[in-house]
């Protein structure tokens, strides 16, 4: 398996949000109102590639110099496999190539260690978000 990871285009952002939608709203009972926020009409977002089928997406939201990343889903078959770590590797790298000075996001505690190994570190308490306890997590960038 050869994944590649790239922005998406204004077509794809379904295909994305069907990921989404899987992942979240089917297999973690979030709350279909919740998954869907007015903030993707304003993040940028990205896709995972098994060849051409896209297995998962992530999306990052520009806040003067620091990224909110979010969304960040990978489709059950193909975890455990690296794709994540890939797709969280490029959305960091373009926040570095756009100057940014850091990035930082919400994690659900089952994936504190994921993010923990690409250098984010965890901050603050927990809090629930849709019913799941997540924390916040930040990683500074090098310009």
């Amino acid at each position: 398996m050869k994944i590649t990871c790239r922005s998406l285009t204004e077509a794809e952002f379904a295909q994305a949000l069907s990921i989404r939608w899987q992942v979240f709203v089917g297999e973690q009972n979030v709350p279909p109102e919740v998954e869907h926020d007015h903030d993707d009409k304003k993040a940028i977002h990205f896709g995972a590639f098994d060849q051409d089928q896209m297995i998962g997406t992530g999306r990052v939201m520009i806040k003067g110099q620091r990224g909110k990343i979010g969304r960040l889903a990978i489709l059950k078959p193909y975890r455990g496999q690296g794709a994540g770590m890939q797709l969280l590797n490029y959305i960091v790298s373009y926040c570095i190539e756009s100057g940014l000075a850091e990035v930082y996001l919400g994690a659900q505690v089952q994936a504190i260690g994921f993010y923990e190994k690409a250098g984010f570190a965890a901050e603050g308490e927990l809090y629930d978000d849709a019913g799941i306890p997540h924390r916040t997590m930040r990683k500074r960038l090098k310009k």
